[in-house]
């Protein structure tokens, strides 16, 4: 019995040695079982790096992978410490990622460089060039189909008909100086154009702009809008169908009764309970013409932003950074509501601002 247990034992080559799934013992350093660089000093062409420079940009590359570790670690701690709600908050937030994030990347780059240069060996190649014109029977072929070609379309025989096609060619050379005028306006008054609205403006009568309902084009009388809780989508006067007036110049007229108007509400602006507001929202733009009337709040369907419309359409929630400014109205001897002037800062996104800043530096000479 103990013979044929014997007869079956697994010979010990058949044990397996380690565990699947382990790495086996390192024997070397070298890469798919064979040492590096054989033979690579008789391979012309190529000349090895010596070991004190090898050494030496080993260390340089393995200072700069470290600094992008922990500047891609910075990069991600600045993400989450440094939230924006107000301009300053926000410098500090792009200063703190834009520098951590162009530290990593400057340092990853120079890494591999000093890798390449220090490291790795240097190859002299040479490519081999040789004739590539074609012999003298293809170029005669050619020339002779190029003129058959030409002769079957008419282009030398039919001079009107190569003059127009000239001329129809000629305007669209002429097209991508359009297409970069639509890039945008000279920057030199872009922070003017974003400062003012035509609420500022008077009419050709020199009266104050009426209110007008969008899309009716309606003066609105504040007897008729005596609702408290109603709200309109008010245009100017006489840019009802001007697209870029309105892309600033659209309001939200809100009628509240008296008692429910917070001190952040301009009361001098106002009309028998009547608030106009900018309808940009001062997040990214996107038009803010939710209302809820129990909470008096005005919401942003793009991103959420609420204002409270009873209290100067302050940010109550959401990524806005500031409130919708409000526009000064009032009534003429006609009873119509109209704007007294412009809004009193830049309506819209809030980085608007900064163009706006840069203007009144000009303004002033150069001084802040």
């Amino acid at each position: 019995m103990t013979d044929n247990m014997k007869d079956i034992e697994q010979p010990d080559e058949r044990v397996p040695k380690r565990i699947v799934g382990t790495p086996s013992p390192a024997t070397s350093t070298a890469l798919l079982g064979r040492e590096e660089n054989t033979g690579a000093a008789d391979v012309p062409g190529v000349d090895l790096q010596d070991e004190k420079t090898a050494k030496k940009g080993e260390k340089i590359a393995a200072l700069l992978f470290t600094v992008t570790l922990l500047s891609g670690i910075a990069f991600i701690v600045s993400y989450v410490a440094f939230q924006v709600g107000d301009v300053e908050r926000a410098r500090i937030s792009n200063l703190a990622l834009g520098g951590s994030l162009t530290l990593a990347l400057l340092s990853l780059a120079s890494g591999l460089v000093v890798w390449v240069r220090m490291v790795m060996p240097k190859y002299k190649l040479i490519q081999e060039r040789h004739a590539m014109a074609s012999d003298g029977e293809t170029r005669a072929y050619v020339g002779e189909t190029f003129l058959q070609g030409a002769a079957e379309s008419g282009i030398t025989k039919r001079p009107l008909l190569r003059r127009t096609l000239l001329a129809a060619a000629a305007p669209l050379g002429l097209a991508p100086l359009v297409l970069l005028r639509d890039l945008g306006p000279n920057y030199s008054d872009f922070p003017a154009k974003l400062r003012h609205t035509v609420w500022g403006e008077k009419t050709k009568e020199g009266k104050n702009r009426k209110l007008v309902v969008e899309g009716t084009g309606a003066p609105i009388r504040a007897a008729d809008f005596n609702s408290p809780g109603g709200i309109l989508s008010v245009v100017p006067e006489g840019y009802e169908h001007d697209l870029n007036a309105l892309a600033k110049a659209t309001l939200i007229l809100i009628k509240f009764r008296p008692e429910e108007l917070k001190s952040g509400t301009n009361l001098n602006w106002t009309h028998d309970g009547i608030v106009a507001y900018s309808k940009i929202c001062t997040h990214v733009g996107c038009p803010a013409a939710l209302y809820e009337q129990t909470t008096h709040h005005i919401l942003c369907p793009c991103h959420q932003s609420t204002f409270d419309a009873a209290d100067g359409a302050k940010v109550v929630f959401g990524p806005a950074a500031r409130p919708l400014p409000q526009l000064p109205i009032a009534v003429d001897e006609e009873g119509y509501l109209v704007a007294t002037g412009d809004f009193p800062v830049p309506v819209g996104p809030s980085f608007w601002e900064r163009g706006d800043a840069e203007a009144e530096v000009r303004e002033n000479g150069g001084q802040s």
